[in-house]
């Protein structure tokens, strides 16, 4: 059993290490077909092999996890710019394109809900607007709404709250005509930090709603 490991280790590290390559000579439309049509996905399950998690391989490169269909390259300039330019820049608001060919637009809790509540703040709505305007003019595209909170409080409190945050953000999409089965929301709770929860301004960043765009095939 454990040569058989070894060997599928190893096999994954060449693997991943052709794909690296190939990428690294591509165009950056190419770079993103590629891996939104699965070289980020084959990265990521090589490392879930290596640390040895199948359990999680599919969510390594893959900040959307699972989603149905399969995720492929997509222009998102004329959408990043509209979301920026709708006050996404003024808010704190990043509007990122992904490795895995997703973009997403990251928004603090400071500027979308207060303590402790779900519902949307009037200054965020513009910024969604801007969203659903993509989602409506791009039958191609979907979206995922996924909550996140800090560690302050028990998982019985929190993973809720993230829930009912990232279905609020849902909820707003499909009140602006986007129908309802393009979207999904998740809640992960205190889960899947990007700060150091031990810090103010570390739970801050941990404090937040990840909206992912995507196209798929």
């Amino acid at each position: 059993m454990h040569t058989v490991t070894k060997r599928l280790a190893r096999t994954t590290v060449i693997g991943s290490l052709v794909l690296l390559t190939a990428c690294a000579n591509m165009s950056p439309q190419g770079k993103n077909t590629a891996v939104g049509a699965g070289a980020g996905a084959a990265i990521g399950a090589g490392l879930g092999v290596l640390i040895g998690d199948s359990s999680k391989a599919a969510l390594i490169g893959a900040g959307i996890g699972t989603v149905v269909g399969t995720v492929v390259g997509y222009n998102w300039k004329a959408v990043k710019q509209d979301v920026e330019k709708s006050g996404a820049s003024n808010l704190g608001i990043d509007v990122i394109e992904m490795p895995d060919g997703t973009l997403k637009v990251n928004i603090p809790s400071n500027v979308s809900f207060d303590t402790n509540k779900a519902v949307l703040k009037p200054a965020l709505l513009p910024v969604l607007d801007s969203v659903a305007r993509a989602l409506n003019q791009h039958a191609e595209l979907r979206a995922k709404a996924i909550g996140h909170t800090d560690s302050t409080g028990s998982d019985a409190v929190n993973m809720p709250l993230s829930r009912r945050r990232a279905g609020a953000v849902t909820q707003y999409l499909t009140g602006q005509g986007v129908a309802a089965g393009r979207l999904t929301a998740e809640g992960h709770g205190a889960a899947s930090p990007v700060g150091d929860n031990g810090t103010v301004e570390g739970r801050a960043l941990n404090r937040r709603v990840e909206l992912f765009l995507y196209a798929v095939k």
